[in-house]
């Protein structure tokens, strides 16, 4: 479903803030893989997403999805067919519109002065109900009222409507509060299983890199410097994967952040 080929990317060449995010990069994602990726602040992570979602054009290197070759797309045209979610629940959907509104317009249904059919209203509750958190009783309140771990649960409805052929997650657990971003991550996982969907998710937490999902990347220096699966991840604990880093880099894993555990 999704293929990087030597990927590379330089922000600010030639000038002394020169950083090199990714470096020759390559991936193969299968149909219904679902991929965690860790990494320390500056490993690349969110730069791989960036390349993936089209928000620039690699230094080098292609981009494919679902076997057509996007490299040069523009990000417009990539997000029929990719979903995402970021770190901040504001970002995703329109504070100013209802609930239904914001589901009508993210499954092409209108959406815009209260254009909602009554079919599509009792078809955005069904799955709203889904989410356990009482929001299909909501549909005419204004996202903007919605705590974060209720709209960012609103905007995985949102991005996954349509089926996307990629789902890109960007850490989106990690503003909410441990009991709701655990509430969230178990939809996640459900919303995925349940749609055979291909999902990435980057993630600062190395158990639920470990917990959730088929396979697990580790980056570091805009390289994937470890990718396990199969019963090799199955076995593995956040200590082993601390000492994978070790191994694979050559250095300790210096991110405070990246210890945290689901306890």
């Amino acid at each position: 479903m999704l293929k990087l080929k030597d990927i590379s990317k330089t922000f600010n060449p030639g000038s002394p803030n020169a950083k090199l995010a990714l470096d020759g990069l390559s991936l193969d994602v299968a149909p219904g893989e679902f991929v965690s990726i860790i990494g320390a602040n500056g490993a690349g992570k969110s730069t791989l997403f960036g390349a993936i979602a089209g928000e620039f054009v690699p230094d080098a290197g292609r981009v494919i999805i679902d076997g057509a070759d996007v490299t040069l797309e523009p990000q417009h045209r990539r997000a029929k067919n990719i979903g995402r979610l970021f770190q901040d629940p504001m970002r995703g959907s329109a504070p100013g519109m209802s609930i239904e509104e914001n589901l009508a317009l993210a499954s092409g249904r209108g959406g815009w002065f209260g254009s909602v059919k009554a079919t599509d209203r009792e078809f955005f509750r069904e799955r709203l109900s889904q989410l356990g958190m009482g929001l299909e009783d909501r549909l005419k309140h204004p996202v903007g009222l919605l705590s974060g771990g209720q709209r960012q649960a609103l905007t995985l409805v949102m991005a996954t409507l349509n089926p996307p052929k990629l789902l890109l997650l960007d850490e989106h657990t990690a503003a909410l509060d441990p009991a709701t971003a655990d509430k969230v991550m178990e939809l996640t996982d459900r919303t995925v299983r349940e749609g055979s969907l291909t999902c990435l998710m980057i993630t600062h937490n190395m158990q639920t890199a470990l917990s959730f999902g088929s396979r697990t990347l580790m980056m570091d220096g805009g390289k994937i410097i470890f990718d396990t699966s199969g019963e090799e991840r199955k076995q593995l604990t956040v200590p082993d994967l601390l000492d994978k880093f070790r191994e694979a880099a050559g250095k300790a894993l210096d991110s405070d952040r990246m210890l945290l555990t689901d306890d």
